[in-house]
């Protein structure tokens, strides 16, 4: 009988063999063919590996005539210094297996540098096109601050929790969510984890989570999606909100950090340049639109909330004026937040909370909640809702919760601002909106 103990032979990657500690010897790796060109009397054969790509040169007598692009080979070789490839390591082919070929041509030239593809036709090949160097170099990025996110929460004292996406009523109120049956009643697809990870504050004190989130909003914009992943945390026992916004510093202090030092070959190739987060300067939303507008010379049209260009012009300020590519953006008004903001007690028409703008959008929403039952309880009855539909939320303020607060951060916005993405769908790696269900 067969014994599966768990150990794997070790695979060769890009990093192995750019790192010159293989050259000289006999290695066997795999791959993709991402590019195929016959030079005089040799064929530079270009390997997309799962971590980067690999030059490999060969004669063509050893070469089968029926490799193509796209083909997946097993190459044996010998690496050697080549400062003109890609890593600086080429690898003379020895032995060259093919071990399964494509059954039609790639509908696009992944080899080359950019795709220049328009939006809807790179969306619907995105099966293939997501193969390209460049768009991997974007969702390894996002992995970075995926993973910044786990590391960093997680030696903070954080608790990785899951919460359910099938829920009894919305977090956020409005009509921006998804209806379903639910074996014959009502339900919804989450808008936000956010009655559940304060209910966890009373369990583990720390709790973050990284999920999808669904709002059913009919925008047909550069910064919206139907589905996105939230990057979420909620702490107790905070002195104020400012916790909060020095918790998100930390974060994106230690991810620009990490993607520095372990994904500098997608930076490079995206020509990212990543953003300074020494500090974060912090400005009221009403001090933040008069500068924006007295600078820029656009009126205030809605007191209460930021329009889009607002967003930009407040990003444009405190990048000139500060040098900082983020800006916390404090004290919504109490009308524009969910009933669970704590308002300011020195001022009840604002609230506790505050949006983190980078490179002029919102990224973040946070602040402080309403920890108190009957202070919950007023407010929901102020806005004209229906407590009893929130018994199992009020729950928790019943018996008693800690002063506490957190945010979620769009994690496709936070990409494509940190990409230079003209459209947060470029960030996502299969985008739903109001007319795409596909692939």
């Amino acid at each position: 009988m067969e014994q599966i103990t768990g150990m794997q032979s070790k695979q060769v990657w890009a990093k192995d063999l750019a790192s010159g500690a293989l050259d000289g010897q006999t290695v066997t790796f795999h791959g993709a063919v991402h590019a195929l060109r016959k030079l005089g009397g040799i064929v530079f054969l270009t390997l997309r590996l799962r971590d980067g790509a690999v030059q490999c040169v060969c004669d063509p007598d050893r070469l089968p005539p029926e490799l193509t692009e796209e083909c997946t080979v097993e190459i044996t070789g010998s690496p050697r210094r080549e400062e003109r490839a890609p890593g600086g390591c080429e690898v003379a082919v020895e032995e060259l297996d093919i071990l399964s070929q494509p059954a039609q041509p790639m509908p696009v030239p992944l080899a080359k540098r950019k795709l220049n593809l328009n939006l809807d036709t790179e969306l619907s090949l995105r099966p293939v096109v997501l193969r390209s160097l460049r768009e991997r170099s974007v969702f390894k990025i996002q992995e970075g601050l995926s993973r910044a996110f786990r590391e960093y929460l997680t030696r903070e004292g954080f608790t990785e929790i899951h919460t359910p996406k099938i829920v009894h009523a919305g977090a956020e109120g409005g009509s921006n969510i998804f209806r379903l049956d639910y074996f014959g009643k009502k339900a919804f697809l989450a808008q936000s984890p956010q009655f559940y990870k304060q209910t966890m504050v009373g369990v583990f004190e720390r709790v973050f989570e990284v999920a999808p989130v669904f709002r059913a909003e009919k925008h047909a914009t550069q910064r919206h999606l139907n589905e996105y992943t939230s990057l979420d945390f909620e702490m107790g026992y905070i002195q104020s909100f400012r916790d909060v916004m020095e918790m998100e510093t930390g974060f994106l202090r230690y991810a620009m950090d990490l993607l520095g030092r372990e994904y500098a070959a997608d930076l490079e190739r995206l020509g990212v340049k990543l953003p300074r987060v020494d500090s974060i300067p912090a400005v009221s939303f009403e001090e933040a639109k008069r500068l924006a507008s007295e600078k820029y010379g656009r009126p205030i049209r809605d007191p209460f909330d930021l329009e889009p260009e607002e967003e930009a012009n407040i990003g444009r300020y405190f990048q000139e004026e500060y040098g900082s590519d983020f800006v916390f953006v404090t004290h919504y008004p109490s009308k524009k937040r969910p009933f669970y903001a704590m308002d300011d007690p020195e001022d009840p028409r604002y609230t506790l909370s505050f949006d983190l703008l980078f490179r002029g959008m919102e990224v973040t929403t946070g602040g402080q909640r309403i920890h108190d039952y009957q202070a919950q309880v007023d407010k929901m009855k102020a806005r004209g809702m229906d407590v009893e539909e929130f018994t199992s939320y009020l729950m928790i303020h019943k018996h008693g919760m800690p002063p506490h607060g957190g945010l979620g951060i769009g994690l496709e916005r936070l990409t494509a601002r940190l990409c230079g993405l003209d459209n947060v769908r470029s960030a996502c790696l299969f985008p739903r909106d109001r007319s795409r269900l596909e692939p």
